[in-house]
């Protein structure tokens, strides 16, 4: 049988004492944190999972596309958007099925399709683009003052000319020549800060916006 001294009998008694008031606490949170790395590593593992399967499926959309199998794409896109919404791959799927919609003439359908990809995609360059293809359809519906609306709110850098021109384009039909040569004037300035800043000439772009600017409001 173990002997102890006077001064090791003390300290043993000191850390049950310790252990007493401490010990449930230690073995909660210690077990909390084992919890919470079981739980990071299956949510990573489902990520992972779940990725595997949207790209798998996206890549089913993308040979449907190149058959021009139009109801295809749209089953498939649906499909990525109901099963793998918190996948990049969805809000792919959402875009190439409203284009490929817009394409055919069904714009209501197109106009769903990027609604939903400008609200839910993953990332904020494929949401302002959704939005702004959704403001194009709109247009082309007569919805103009829905499209302007879509295109009040500043999109990405690289994306700001782009969403002037339609709004310049969205104005001139209207018949407001002065807010469309502005709109226009806007969309200039920003493809120069935009190139400028990636140290890239502006390019042939610049001669439509400046030529959609000049002839705005001229009857042909």
């Amino acid at each position: 049988m173990a002997t102890y001294d006077l001064e090791e009998q003390e300290q043993i008694e000191e850390l049950k004492t310790w252990w007493k008031m401490h010990g449930t606490l230690i073995t909660t949170v210690v077990v909390a944190f084992a919890v919470a790395v079981v739980g990071w590593q299956l949510w990573q593992w489902w990520q992972r999972n779940e990725a595997a399967k949207a790209a798998q499926l996206f890549g089913t959309l993308q040979q449907a596309l190149m058959q021009q199998d139009v109801k295809r794409v749209r089953l498939l896109a649906g499909e990525l958007v109901d099963k793998h919404a918190g996948t990049a791959y969805a809000g792919m799927a959402a875009m190439v099925a409203g284009k490929v919609l817009a394409e055919t003439g069904d714009l209501k359908s197109a106009q769903a399709q990027y609604g939903w990809a400008a609200e839910h995609a993953t990332d904020q360059g494929t949401r302002d683009l959704a939005r702004l293809r959704q403001a194009i359809v709109l247009a082309e519906e007569k919805a103009y003052d829905e499209a302007l609306k879509l295109l009040a709110v500043p999109p990405t850098p690289n994306l700001m000319a782009r969403f002037l021109e339609v709004r310049g384009d969205i104005l001139a039909t209207q018949g407001k020549a002065a807010e469309a040569r502005a709109a226009f004037d806007e969309a200039i300035k920003a493809l120069e800060g935009d190139r400028k800043a990636e140290g890239l000439p502006p390019g042939p772009y610049l001669d439509i916006l400046k030529d959609k600017r000049d002839t705005a409001g001229v009857s042909s």
